[in-house]
């Protein structure tokens, strides 16, 4: 993962190969592989980081009753995941009546993994705690439980605190880095981050990692930040009004440089 340096009046280089810092999707009508086809693209998934489940005698060191809790708040899959399988490791039958607040629709439509699907009992925003807030509006009464890994999204707790709701944090899962020493003579001309978490496995892997020739791109504005943080040259910013996914911000930068 290094290269020599690039001088900063030097025209970008064309976009040929593209590492993902994600699992490889499970659908082939991902946009990836669109994009992939569209612009000749080699374009690999590698997890840079991955969760580890705290083991339920961990769990009961935290001394959480789970029948205390009317609601459940998920913010991602993993935070599901790991939710069912310590209430399956503790013995402790989910009420049939528990309501779950999911950040998005997805999210909420993946609990029917493990358990039946009602409208009345699961509720979601679109994609951020804040939009979240209005469904939560009406729920004020609630003993929220929200399940998070050791790295959890402040913006989350920090809206729950301001908003004075009744829940308490329970981590059930760690985010650990993976072992990515096979990459270490690989070159990627882009590497799209989704995460501060992943921006920090890269450093542990490689700490002499310099950026040179390869792009950075971040979505999320926690990730920027850490792009920041650790004095990389963030060249594909997403979100942004104009590219509201990844994809559509590789696009856009790719039309740019390989005409």
């Amino acid at each position: 993962m290094t290269n020599m340096q690039v001088s900063s009046t030097e025209k970008p280089r064309k976009v040929k190969s593209i590492l993902v810092t994600l699992p490889k999707p499970d659908s082939e009508k991902s946009p990836y592989f669109d994009l992939a086809k569209k612009y000749n693209l080699k374009i690999d998934f590698r997890s840079f980081i991955h969760v580890e489940g705290v083991p339920a005698k961990e769990f009961r060191k935290e001394k959480i009753n789970l029948a205390d809790f009317t609601a459940v708040i998920f913010t991602s899959k993993n935070s599901a995941d790991h939710f069912f399988r310590i209430c399956e490791e503790v013995r402790f039958d989910v009420p049939a009546d528990m309501k779950y607040f999911c950040i998005s629709e997805t999210i909420a439509l993946y609990l029917q993994k493990y358990i039946q699907y009602r409208k009345r009992k699961i509720f979601f925003g679109k994609q951020t705690a804040a939009e979240l807030a209005e469904v939560l509006k009406k729920h004020t009464t609630e003993k929220f439980l929200y399940p998070c890994s050791d790295v959890a999204a402040e913006e989350t707790q920090k809206f729950l605190n301001d908003n004075g709701y009744d829940f308490k944090t329970a981590v059930l899962f760690h985010t650990v880095c993976s072992d990515l020493s096979d990459l270490a003579e690989v070159f990627y001309d882009v590497i799209a981050f989704f995460s501060p978490s992943s921006i920090h496995s890269l450093f542990i892997n490689f700490p002499d990692f310099k950026q040179n020739f390869t792009r950075i791109a971040a979505f999320g504005a926690s990730t920027h930040k850490a792009v920041l943080e650790h004095e990389l040259v963030m060249n594909i910013p997403a979100p942004t009004p104009e590219a509201p996914s990844m994809t559509m911000a590789l696009e856009q930068y790719i039309k740019q440089v390989n005409k």
